[in-house]
């Protein structure tokens, strides 16, 4: 199984039925693909975990550095797992800008972490510790 963590920015912000879109758009699509995953969103900003067979992984990339509606794509992690960490979710969503996610059980202020490169780049750990918090409780 090869995964893959990128973050980016939006080109504009995305508005909640931008992300709806995006969604349903993105949950087709690794559908077929066989592609497992996770999308969260804070203030114009992107973090992704993709997984799957890993041409079909770095192909899905490939369109997502394309895609006009965002820039700034940095890399995080990419790498071979022994299993899926997001098996049940053709893709998993967070908007991490709703104010009511504070009253969440399981609310981190680590939530608050901006997804930037200048965070994430060299902190791999840091970046599966947030989308692994969010898997498990948000």
């Amino acid at each position: 199984m090869y995964h893959l963590v990128y973050v980016s920015s939006a080109t504009v912000l995305f508005g909640e039925s931008d992300l709806m879109a995006l969604l349903a758009q993105s949950r087709g699509k690794n559908a077929g693909l066989g592609i497992t995953g996770m999308l969260l969103y804070k203030e114009g900003n992107f973090m992704q975990a993709l997984e799957g067979e890993r041409g079909a992984v770095l192909g899905l990339m490939d369109t997502i550095q394309a895609d006009p509606r965002h820039h700034g794509v940095i890399i995080v992690e990419q790498d071979e797992s022994p299993r899926r960490q997001f098996g049940d979710w053709s893709m998993g969503f967070r908007n991490l800008d709703d104010p009511a996610l504070q009253t969440t059980p399981g609310y981190s202020p680590f939530l608050n972490s901006p997804f930037t490169g200048e965070v994430f780049t060299g902190d791999e750990g840091r970046c599966w510790e947030l989308l692994n918090l969010f898997r498990d409780t948000m």
